[in-house]
């Protein structure tokens, strides 16, 4: 691996002065820039060990320090310096050395600067691998295959006997088509460990996953993120115990849902539909009366829903047929390829729950059923969408 060392001051003795403290090899590169330079030479210089004079340039220093976070920064000076020394380690320093250090000493501290330079190198590796193969999102630690990455992780969790958390994040549903998701990536990475990671869902839909911490600790940091944001945004909070990928997903999204369903709530009691509600009550006496209204309720969540996943998908699944239909509360999705099929049938026997079966089909076999029960009053659009969505990307990761 090639080392590059890029000497960064405003003084051209300084660049004199080191050009002969390092003793390259022969494939070593060193070179020199001005602060004014660094804009333009943000890529290289992201990518090499720098070496900053920083007499007579402290803020400028520090201002370097904020951009280059993952890069080793050695920080020289004439004079000790112990508050401006302390400040450059809080914002991510790497080294502070004398400018009247002795070569020998240079030398040696100047390797641990190699050794960490080439595990960066090695990251970045691993990270354009990652993209290539859209597992992690390009320029961002915003990982997109979430059922996997999800399975990944529990695996890691329990080969370290380590503790975990899973939390599912998003607006209601007024305000996620109206949020920046950009604002929204960027509050949650700034107050997460680097070891979290944070999973794209769905469109302003995120699963975070956090580990060596416990429900009220999550909660905690979970307050401290949405305090920052201007927005009304929930999480479904859930320990990581024994449960499957799948479990672990379904119920974060169940407790976000409630979350969500919760705060709807308590808004409809604090206004004039609490008398509605107590008006529709004595309708339920009647069986058939509640039948109906059942049924209608239901169909009032199921047919934007399917329709709405229909519009999105038909031109996106080419040789794919969508087919939807509703029959006395019961509503059925289905997908049709040259080779597969996949349903998705919803049922309400009883009318207290709600019933999910999943079929999939290869070449008329048999491939894959589960059934996903849900209580009547936890059905609303959005846990629907993301059953559909995740029924979809099932069937588009399979065939």
């Amino acid at each position: 691996m090639t080392n590059k060392i890029a000497l960064i001051s405003d003084d051209s003795n300084f660049f004199e002065y080191l050009k002969s403290k390092p003793e390259l090899r022969k494939s070593d590169k060193l070179y020199t820039f001005s602060f004014e330079e660094i804009p333009t030479n943000f890529d290289f210089l992201e990518n090499s060990i720098i070496i900053v004079d920083s007499e007579n340039a402290k803020s400028k220093t520090l201002e370097l320090l904020s951009l280059f976070e993952e890069t080793p920064v050695i920080v020289m000076a004439y004079n000790e310096d112990n508050v401006f020394k302390n400040k450059c380690y809080r914002a991510g320093m790497f080294d502070y050395m004398s400018i009247l250090i002795t070569d020998s000493e240079f030398r040696a501290r100047i390797l641990s600067a190699f050794k960490v330079a080439s595990i960066i190198e090695k990251k970045s590796q691993y990270k354009s691998f990652l993209v290539q193969n859209k597992i992690l999102a390009d320029g961002k630690d915003i990982y997109t295959d979430y059922k996997n990455t999800i399975k990944l992780l529990l695996q890691d969790l329990k080969t370290s006997s380590r503790a975990g958390v899973l939390l599912a994040l998003s607006p209601n549903e007024k305000e996620k088509f109206i949020v920046n998701p950009s604002l929204l990536e960027t509050v949650i990475l700034k107050n997460i460990r680097r070891n979290d990671v944070l999973i794209n869902y769905i469109p302003n839909k995120y699963f975070l996953f956090l580990y060596d911490i416990d429900y009220k600790m999550a909660e905690k940091l979970w307050i401290k993120i949405k305090q920052e944001l201007s927005i009304n945004i929930y999480a479904g909070i859930v320990e990581v115990k024994n449960q499957t990928a799948q479990q672990l997903i379904n119920a974060s999204l169940k407790e976000l849902f409630r979350a969500i369903n919760n705060d709807a709530k308590i808004n409809i009691q604090n206004g004039e539909n609490l008398k509605n509600n107590n008006m529709s009550n004595e309708a339920y006496q009647n069986f058939k009366l509640y039948r109906k209204k059942s049924e209608q309720q239901i169909e009032n969540i199921i047919s934007p829903v399917f329709y709405h996943i229909q519009q999105k998908y038909s031109e996106i699944l080419t040789g794919v047929t969508i087919e939807q239909d509703l029959k006395e509360g019961c509503g059925y999705f289905n997908l049709k390829g040259k080779h597969f099929s996949g349903e998705f049938c919803l049922t309400s026997p009883g009318f207290s729950k709600i019933n999910i079966d999943i079929s999939m089909q290869k070449n008329s076999e048999p491939e894959d059923t589960k059934r996903i029960t849900l209580n009547r009053d936890e059905l609303e659009s959005g846990i629907l969408e993301d059953l559909l969505e995740q029924f979809i990307q099932e069937i588009k990761n399979k065939y």
